[in-house]
């Protein structure tokens, strides 16, 4: 029997700030393991902790105590430089506010980590516009961010989070500014891409209709995690996720 493989595995991880005499245990001890091809979605209430596992698992920020495995290796072993790395090869980044560069277009920006990553110009120009194509906008390829829509730009930040094949997709309230429609259109381009190219989706959110397309749910509370549900057994109540 084939072994499932993990690529994020969390091991007792804890993450204390401390802010003058104050500390705050803003984890309390997480452990869980998420598999290739999933589309996993964080939810909690404001302040439960849901950012700062997000910010462990896309290896932003490192645990004051435990252990975070990406694709097997130990983030808190890996020095500057190594992370670089990992960050640029193994993880691609989606954000509310689509963190694009404003003076460049649409294609500049989907092959901006392609150029990092070292590139030829040839192969990361048809790549990036492929990649446009796969999200719908070939023929945008050229417009900068102001000339698109929301629902638009976010779809490049999609298309440049692909850019180097990652192993993971972290998406952080990918919805948050978009209309209704705008919003289900994303998440659904999100799931075709988590089903059809085995990408490992980790959406940090509040939008209730990422029910709808995760494996699981797990639902943080006061730095630990509350429960982890699949699909099928999913129980919300109204106003859990305010």
């Amino acid at each position: 029997m084939k072994r499932e493989h993990f690529v994020v595995r969390l091991n007792n991880v804890r993450k204390t700030f401390v802010m003058g005499n104050n500390r705050v245990d803003a984890l309390k001890g997480i452990s869980m393991e998420i598999a290739q091809g999933e589309y996993i979605s964080i939810m909690g209430p404001s302040g439960s902790g849901k950012t700062t596992l997000f910010n462990m698992i896309g290896a932003l920020d490192k645990p004051s105590e435990g252990r975070v495995f990406i694709d097997e290796v130990d983030v808190s072993q890996l020095d500057a430089y190594e992370l670089a790395w990992l960050r640029c090869h193994k993880i691609g980044y989606i954000f509310q506010t689509f963190n694009l560069i404003q003076a460049m277009t649409a294609i500049e920006n989907v092959t901006l980590p392609m150029i990092f990553a070292g590139v030829h110009r040839d192969e990361y120009m048809e790549k990036g516009m492929m990649l446009l194509e796969l999200v719908g906008l070939k023929e945008r390829a050229w417009h900068r961010p102001s000339e698109l829509s929301g629902g638009q730009q976010q779809r490049v930040a999609i298309a440049r989070a692909l850019a180097n094949d990652p192993a993971i997709i972290l998406a952080d309230e990918p919805t948050g500014n978009l209309d209704l429609k705008t919003g289900a259109e994303i998440i659904k381009l999100l799931k075709s891409l988590s089903r059809e190219r085995g990408v490992t989706i980790i959406s940090a959110t509040h939008d209730i209709k990422m029910i709808d397309v995760s494996d699981r749910v797990v639902w943080i509370r006061d730095g630990m995690i509350e429960r982890i549900e699949s699909r099928d057994k999913l129980k919300v109540s109204v106003g859990e996720v305010a």
